[in-house]
C-alpha cells in the first residue's frame, strides 16, 4: 500500500506541473497578475502557423578570409620592421597576400619569424628579378576552413542580438550547409525594416580626412576616396564628391560598449556612442593628436559625419550625427550595439506568410485533432468498456503532458508539430490496446482480476518498451539531421512517446490497482 501511495504522490505532482506549465500557454495569460509566478517558457506558433517572413542568407565566407589574410600581411609587415627586416608593404593578389624581402641575406632571418609568429600560414617563394625574394602566402586550408565556420557563427549569435532588440519575438535562426543562414521572424509586421537590419555589416571606423591633398592630385599608397551620405532623411542615399581618406582607420568600433538613439544640439536624431576602457583611451589618444583636424566616421564604407576634433575627447562618449530619422538612428544604435558582421550577407530567398493562412492552418490542425481524439475515444469505449474509458482518461492525461512537455522547452509549434500531436493519439490508444489484449488473455485463464492486471501490465511492457525505443531513435534522426518542422515534428513526437508510456505503463496501473483493491473478487468487462 505504501508503494501504491508514492505512485499516486508522482501521478498528482506530474499533473499539478503540467497545468503549472501550460498556464502561460493559455490565451489572456500573458500579462495577467497570475503571470509573476508562473514559468517564463511557453508553447510558441511557428512561422506556418502564426504568419511573418523566411529568409534564407548567404554568407560571403570568402570576403571575410580575404580580409583576414590582409590583416595578417599587415600584422607580418609590422613584426618584419620592428625586427629591423627590408620588406615591403603587403599587396593582395588571386587571394594571396604578397610580401617583398629586398634583402636576400636576410631570408633565414625572416623566415624563422613567419614559421614562429605565423604557423597558420604557407608559403611559396619566388624572385622577380630584381634580386627580391616574392613570399606568397595563403592559410592554411584546416585554418581557412575554421575562419568561414567562426564567421558563420559570429554573424548567427549578431543577427539574433539584433533581431531580439528589434522586437521580434521569438524568431529562429539556424546554421544550414553551404554557409547559409535560415531566418523564420513569426508575426513580423515591417519586413523591409529588418531585413535592412540584418543586412547591415556595420562595421564602423574613424579615418583621418587628407585635406592636405587636392582633388585630381595622384593618390599616395594608404589613401583612397570614400563616398560621404548626405541624406537619408527621405530614405534613399545620395552621395556627393567623395573624400580622400587614409585607407588604415585610426580606430574601429570593436571596443563600443553601448550605442543609443539621442539629439544633438539642432534636435536632429543621432547616435551616441559609448566605449569600454580600451576604447576609450585610444578615443582620447587619437583626438589629443589630431587636434584641429577632420575625422571622418565611416559605416560600412560610407561617410556619415566629419566632425572637426576641437579638443581631446576624455571619459569614452562620441555621437555619429546625420540626416537620421528616429527609426534609422533607432536600428543603427541597435546595431552597432549588437557588433558588426565579420562577413557581408546577401538574401537568397525571402518568404511572407501571411497571418490568415496561419490562422486557417490552426484551425485546420485544431479541427482534425479534436475530430481524431474524439473518434478514438469513442471506439475504446464502445469496444473496451471500462477499460476504454480508463484508456480515454490516459489519452487526455498523455495530451496534457505532451502539450507541458512542449511549452516548459519553449518549443515551437508547426503544422508537423500538430501532426506529430495527432499520431501521439493513437500510438498512445495503441499503447493501451496492447495491455488490454493480453489482459484479456490472462482472464480467459480465469486468473482473477489483480492476477489479471499485473500479468497484463509485466507481460506487454517488453513489446511496449521495444516499439516506443524504435520510434523514439528514428525521431532521434529526424532531429539530427532535420531542419525547421521536421525537427519540431521530432520533439513534437518524442516528447509524445514518453507520455504515452508513463500513462499507459505508469498511471493506468495505478488506477486497474485500485479499482481492483475497492472491487475485490468482482471482474470487469473488456
Amino acid at each position: 500500500m505504501k508503494k501504491l501511495t508514492w505512485r499516486i504522490a508522482i501521478i498528482v505532482l506530474a499533473l499539478v506541473a503540467s497545468l503549472v506549465s501550460l498556464l502561460p500557454s493559455l490565451p489572456g495569460m500573458e500579462g495577467s497578475l497570475l503571470a509573476e509566478f508562473l514559468p517564463d517558457t511557453r508553447i510558441r506558433l511557428g512561422l506556418d502557423l502564426r504568419g511573418g517572413t523566411h529568409l534564407t542568407l548567404g554568407v560571403d565566407v570568402e570576403k571575410h578570409v580575404a580580409d583576414r589574410l590582409m590583416q595578417t600581411a599587415e600584422e607580418m609587415f609590422r613584426q618584419a620592421q620592428k625586427a629591423g627586416l627590408p620588406v615591403t608593404t603587403p599587396q593582395m593578389e588571386d587571394r594571396a597576400a604578397i610580401l617583398h624581402l629586398t634583402d636576400v641575406t636576410r631570408q633565414a632571418q625572416f623566415d624563422a619569424l613567419l614559421r614562429r609568429r605565423f604557423a597558420h600560414m604557407q608559403f611559396a617563394t619566388d624572385s622577380d628579378g630584381t634580386g627580391d625574394i616574392v613570399y606568397r602566402g595563403q592559410f592554411t586550408q584546416e585554418y581557412a576552413d575554421s575562419l568561414r565556420e567562426m564567421a558563420v557563427d559570429q554573424i548567427v549569435r549578431t543577427l539574433r542580438e539584433r533581431i531580439d532588440q528589434f522586437g521580434v519575438s521569438e524568431p529562429d535562426i539556424r546554421k544550414q550547409s553551404g554557409y547559409q543562414i535560415q531566418l523564420q521572424l513569426p508575426g513580423l509586421s515591417d519586413p523591409d525594416r529588418a531585413i535592412q537590419l540584418i543586412g547591415q555589416t556595420a562595421q564602423l571606423a574613424f579615418h583621418l580626412v587628407r585635406d592636405d591633398l587636392k582633388p585630381g592630385d595622384p593618390l599616395p599608397e594608404g589613401v583612397r576616396p570614400y563616398p560621404q551620405v548626405i541624406n537619408k532623411a527621405s530614405g534613399a542615399v545620395s552621395s556627393s564628391e567623395p573624400v580622400l581618406l587614409d585607407n588604415t582607420p585610426l580606430m574601429t568600433g570593436e571596443n563600443i560598449m553601448d550605442a543609443r538613439p539621442a539629439f544633438d544640439g539642432s534636435n536632429r536624431p543621432c547616435v551616441a556612442l559609448h566605449f569600454n576602457q580600451r576604447g576609450a583611451a585610444d578615443l582620447e589618444r587619437i583626438t589629443g593628436q589630431h587636434l584641429n583636424k577632420r575625422l571622418a566616421i565611416v559605416l560600412d564604407g560610407k561617410i556619415y559625419t566629419i566632425p572637426i576634433i576641437r579638443e581631446r575627447i576624455v571619459g569614452g562618449g562620441a555621437s555619429i550625427t546625420g540626416y537620421f530619422t528616429a527609426a534609422e538612428a533607432q536600428d543603427l544604435a541597435i546595431v552597432l550595439r549588437s557588433g558588426s558582421l565579420p562577413a557581408p550577407v546577401s538574401i537568397l530567398e525571402e518568404r511572407n506568410v501571411g497571418p490568415t493562412l496561419g490562422q486557417e492552418s490552426i484551425e485546420q490542425g485544431l479541427r482534425a485533432s479534436f475530430v481524431g481524439t474524439a473518434a478514438v475515444a469513442l471506439i475504446m469505449i464502445l469496444y473496451y468498456g471500462l477499460a476504454g474509458l480508463v484508456a480515454d482518461v490516459m489519452l487526455l492525461f498523455t495530451i496534457i503532458l505532451l502539450l507541458a512537455g512542449l511549452a516548459l522547452f519553449g518549443a515551437t509549434l508547426t503544422l508537423p508539430g500538430i501532426a506529430g500531436i495527432v499520431l501521439t493519439i493513437g500510438m498512445s490508444v495503441d499503447t493501451n490496446v496492447l495491455i488490454f489484449e493480453r489482459m484479456r488473455e490472462e482472464a480467459q485463464k480465469g486468473l482473477s482480476p489483480r492476477e489479471v492486471i499485473r500479468a497484463g501490465f509485466e507481460r506487454a511492457s517488453t513489446s511496449i518498451l521495444d516499439a516506443n525505443l524504435t520510434t523514439l531513435l528514428a525521431a532521434a534522426v529526424l532531429y539530427q539531421f532535420g531542419t525547421g518542422p521536421v525537427r519540431g515534428f521530432a520533439v513534437t513526437l518524442s516528447i509524445g512517446i514518453l507520455a504515452s508510456m508513463f500513462t499507459a505503463i505508469f498511471v493506468s496501473r495505478v488506477v486497474f490497482t485500485l479499482w481492483s483493491q475497492h472491487n475485490a473478487g468482482k471482474s470487469f468487462r473488456m
